[in-house]
């Protein structure tokens, strides 16, 4: 099966919410309607942030991805994190996520990008077979995260 991937636009907004309330709910994430909203209208609005697709068979989107930029020493440039991947799960096994990926990965050399990251829960052993297949590793080193909150201004 064929599919492409489509930059997401704010006019997208609510199609993309849906797929994140699903992701978030698979993962086990916290979600809530209104700060996510906020946060991917903000995301879409400003392109320095990154970018949004939506993935789609045909006319039908079946799956998003969200890509953040940064800049690492590590990296030795530009770095990117693909945020969040999610097919709905009746296309998953079928070879679109390897499309997909195939697509960001592309996009991203284009952008300039020296090195993509990502993250895969422990227990999805599916998800970490087809990163592994596309080239990615485990660099023996722990994600460690420590939420902040905005000043008050």
């Amino acid at each position: 099966m064929t599919v492409h991937c489509r930059v997401a636009t704010i006019a997208d907004l609510e199609m993309l919410l849906e797929f994140v309330r699903e992701f978030h709910a698979i993962e086990k994430l916290p979600f809530d309607e209104n700060i996510d909203r906020d946060v991917l209208r903000h995301f879409l609005e400003d392109e320095s942030l990154g970018q949004a697709w939506l993935v789609q068979h045909g006319d039908e989107a079946i799956g998003y991805m969200i890509l953040t930029l940064g800049y690492g020493l590590e990296s030795r440039g530009r770095e990117a994190f693909l945020e969040e991947f999610y097919l709905c799960s009746k296309y998953r096994g079928q070879g679109i996520g390897t499309q997909a990926l195939a697509f960001a990965e592309n996009t991203c050399r284009v952008l300039g990008v020296r090195a993509l990251h990502l993250e895969v829960d422990f227990e999805n052993p599916g998800a970490q077979r087809l990163y592994a297949r596309r080239g990615y590793q485990c660099y023996h080193r722990f994600l460690m995260t420590k939420q902040l909150v905005a000043p008050v201004l």
